[in-house]
């Protein structure tokens, strides 16, 4: 009962991270304009924030995770949160547009590494099948962070000043560096694999088409979250105040997708439930760009499509740790780089219409393009896996 009660507090403690995390990605989005007026930038300068740290995400998983590795996780855990409440801070004091850049891009750089790790000890704090519901408890802090912490930073950051907004990020980050030291198991570093058939390493060809996956599926979400506020007020005619409703219902859909799909990864192979979670991408997205000048139709969507892009996260992170044998918490961040490349490359595909004069519910259409395109994927390596094995049973009979 103790080892339970223990293993759940790590696990909560890896939550308070993750909503750490969720909270300094989505809420520079709702202040935006108050970043520019106190930096005296215009806001797409601004939003170059974003980027820096999306950038700052690519680049820093692969890189801190391979070092990290090296280390027992509960002090990489405390370094990469450490270094976050850091940055974050510090992103508050920023006075100038090229040192919001330089602290925003610093900020960014554990958290690939942060989800990444976490997920693989996620999995060793709980029994033998019971993973997936693990990372889901992990995940759980990015959606819960969607649903109260982005619309109460992003209040603070519009009423009182947008530097607060980033100090409440620092202070979670305090809070998830106290709950890992004190909750969190000392988890010796495991010893170098050789390469074998199992464990080909960054030469598996089967992971680089994984991170491909999650680049190209999950872009479809984000081509849709990305002009979320032009849907609800230019399309569906609510007013501007809506928006934050909206995303708070799409953040009360990705809680309960993620638990959603951590079940979906129990009930079938987790690159089954990615398929089945991406198809049903499809068809809610392609449904929303018809109904979407419904304005109460527009946000049950909007909750639907929450739902259903969180049903994935939970099997994609399992696949790539399954297939990354020896070099699973390497794979894993990896994945966190995937998710924000997919991030950029869906709202700028999903803007090329949108510019080209097609409309706003386009974007929806781009994110339906771009989730099938990952179907097609998932279901590619699922013909693969079964051609290789049967392969495999044929050449064991045979000897």
């Amino acid at each position: 009962m103790k080892a339970n009660t223990a293993n759940r507090r790590a696990l909560i403690s890896l939550a308070i991270g993750g909503f750490g995390i969720g909270l300094t990605e989505f809420v520079i989005m709702g202040i935006l304009p108050d970043v520019a007026k106190g930096l005296n930038i215009s806001i797409p300068e601004a939003g170059h924030s974003i980027a820096a740290y999306a950038l700052g995400v690519v680049v820093g998983a692969p890189l801190l995770a391979k070092i990290g590795s090296k280390l027992n996780s509960r002090t990489v855990l405390l370094l990469l949160m450490g270094w976050f409440t850091l940055f974050n801070t510090l992103s508050g004091f920023a006075d100038s547009y090229g040192t919001l850049l330089v602290t925003r891009f610093l900020s960014g750089l554990p958290h690939g590494a942060f989800f990444g790790i976490g997920a693989v000890v996620a999995g060793k704090l709980v029994k033998a099948g019971k993973s997936a519901q693990a990372i889901a408890v992990m995940f759980s802090g990015l959606t819960i962070a969607n649903v109260i912490g982005v619309p109460t930073g992003t209040y603070i950051g519009h009423h009182y000043d947008w530097s607060i907004s980033f100090f409440m990020v620092g202070v979670v980050g305090f809070l998830a560096i106290s709950s890992v030291f004190f909750w969190m198991p000392k988890i010796a570093p495991e010893l170098p694999k050789p390469r074998s058939k199992d464990n080909k390493g960054l030469r598996n060809t089967e992971l680089w088409a994984l991170i491909a996956l999650t680049t190209i599926g999950t872009g479809g979400f984000f081509a849709w979250y990305s002009y979320i506020a032009p849907l609800v007020t230019d399309v569906a005619g609510w007013g501007e105040n809506m928006v934050s409703y909206a995303m708070i219902l799409a953040g009360l859909g990705m809680v309960v997708g993620n638990f959603l799909g951590a079940k979906m990864a129990e009930w079938f192979v987790p690159l089954k439930a990615v398929a089945i979670s991406l198809g049903f991408m499809v068809a809610l997205l392609l449904v929303n760009a018809v109904v979407a000048t419904n304005p109460n139709v527009l946000l049950v969507m909007t909750f639907l499509i929450g739902l259903a892009s969180f049903t994935v996260s939970t099997p994609i992170q399992m696949a790539i740790i399954n297939t990354s044998k020896g070099n699973e918490m390497l794979g894993s961040s990896m994945n966190q780089s995937a998710f924000n490349m997919g991030n950029a490359s869906g709202a700028y595909l999903a803007g090329l219409p949108i510019a080209y004069g097609y409309g706003v519910v386009y974007s929806g259409v781009v994110g339906a393009v771009l989730a099938g395109t990952g179907v097609a994927m998932a279901v590619a390596i699922l013909v693969y896996r079964r051609q290789r094995a049967n392969k495999y049973r044929k050449l064991a009979y045979n000897s």
